[in-house]
């Protein structure tokens, strides 16, 4: 069963994740051929204060 963890800034709502949810498990149960039921995804809000990019912290 894959499972997809999925790491972003917060701010987004419940029904833009739903959207994410269900267009990432369409993209990896096509693309392995696996039923749709064994795809799990995880998604972490990180807040931008614990986010590195090139040396510095995220604003």
């Amino acid at each position: 069963m894959p499972i997809i963890n999925i790491q972003m800034w917060p701010g987004r709502d419940k029904e833009a994740k739903k959207r994410l949810i269900d267009s990432v498990t369409e993209a990896v149960s096509s693309s392995i051929c696996c039923p749709k039921e064994a795809v799990q995804i995880i998604i972490e809000d990180i807040p931008k204060e614990n986010w590195g990019i090139n040396g510095k912290q995220a604003e």
